[in-house]
C-alpha cells in the first residue's frame, strides 16, 4: 500500500533531522518536489495523495545520500542565484546568497567589459552579463571541469556568445583590460577548514574553498597583478571571509589602492571589498 505524500514527507524530515540536517523539513520537500519532477507548491497541495512507488524508491534513494551530508543542490543537480538556476555539482562552489552582495554592488556603476577570476560554476560573471546585455566578458579558472559547468551554464542563461571562458591561474593567461574584475576567490584558513560543516567540507572543491595557510594568498596573487589589467577608473570587486576585511585592505593598501571601500552582506558582516582604480 502506497503511503500519502504527507507520510512520506514527515518520515524523511525525521530521518534527515537524525542526520543532523540542519533545515529537514525544507530539505524533505525541496528533495520530494525534485523526485516528483515538479514545483514545491504543488507537492503542498496533494498532501492527502498516494506517492507513487516510483516516487516512493527516488525518495528513499535521495534521502539516504542527503543523510550522508551530500548537498541538495549536488543531489537536484541546481543551485538558485540571483535571477536564474545554476548547474552545480562537486567540481565548482556553489553559490550563495552572500555573493549576491557583491553582484548587486557590481552592477551600480556601467560596464562594458567585466573578468571573472576563478569563475566556478560561472554564477557572477553570467548574472552581470545577464543585466548588461551590451557587456562582454572572460571568465577563468584554473580547473578545467569548473570552466565545462560555467560554460553549460552560460548556454542555459542565454549569455554564451558573450563570454570566453579560459583556464588560467590567476593573470597567467589573461590579456588586454577591463573595467570591471570581480573574484570569490578562495579565501577560508587551513584552521577554519577543519570546523566547516560536511556539506562544505566534504563535498565542495577544496581548491575553491581555501589556499591554505592564512587564507589570504589568493588575495596577495590579486594584488601583484591586478592594476596592469584594471582600465583607468576601473573597479574591481572581490569577495572576503567576514573577518578579512583589515587583513585584506591592507593588502591592497600596500599594493598602490587609496580609494577602497568594504560592503556588508544582508546579515551585516563584511563580505565584498571594493578598489576603485584612480
Amino acid at each position: 500500500m502506497s503511503e500519502r505524500i504527507i507520510d512520506t514527507l514527515q518520515r524523511a524530515s525525521m530521518m534527515l533531522e537524525a542526520a543532523g540536517i540542519e533545515n529537514p523539513k525544507q530539505d524533505a520537500l525541496v528533495l520530494l518536489a525534485h523526485v516528483m519532477e515538479v514545483d514545491q507548491s504543488s507537492v503542498l497541495a496533494r498532501l492527502q495523495e498516494p506517492l507513487p512507488p516510483s516516487a516512493l524508491y527516488g525518495m528513499d534513494r535521495v534521502i539516504a545520500v542527503r543523510s550522508l551530508r551530500q548537498p541538495v543542490s549536488h543531489i537536484i543537480g541546481k543551485r538558485g542565484f540571483w535571477n536564474h538556476e545554476f548547474m552545480v555539482n562537486s567540481d565548482v562552489l556553489d553559490p550563495r546568497p552572500d555573493t549576491e552582495t557583491l553582484v548587486a554592488a557590481a552592477l551600480e556603476q556601467p560596464f562594458d567589459n567585466v573578468l571573472d577570476l576563478g569563475t566556478g560554476s560561472g554564477a557572477i560573471i553570467l548574472s552581470l552579463l545577464a543585466e548588461r546585455p551590451q557587456a562582454m566578458g572572460v571568465a577563468t579558472d584554473i580547473s578545467a571541469k569548473a570552466l565545462d559547468i560555467a560554460r553549460r551554464n552560460a548556454g542555459r542563461i542565454g549569455v554564451a556568445d558573450r563570454v570566453q571562458f579560459k583556464e588560467s591561474n590567476w593573470f597567467d593567461n589573461i590579456n588586454g583590460r577591463y573595467d570591471l574584475i570581480v573574484s570569490n576567490p578562495p579565501y577560508i584558513s587551513e584552521a577554519e577548514m577543519q570546523v566547516l560543516a560536511p556539506e562544505v567540507r566534504d563535498w565542495e572543491p577544496h581548491l575553491a574553498l581555501t589556499p591554505g595557510g592564512d587564507g589570504l594568498e589568493a588575495y596577495r596573487r590579486i594584488a601583484d597583478g591586478v592594476k596592469a589589467v584594471l582600465t583607468p577608473n576601473g573597479r574591481a570587486l572581490f569577495e572576503i571571509g567576514y573577518r578579512q576585511a583589515l587583513d585584506v585592505s591592507e593588502i591592497f593598501t600596500k599594493a598602490g589602492f587609496t580609494q577602497l571601500e568594504v560592503l556588508q552582506d544582508l546579515a551585516g558582516h563584511d563580505r565584498v571589498i571594493v578598489l576603485n582604480l584612480e
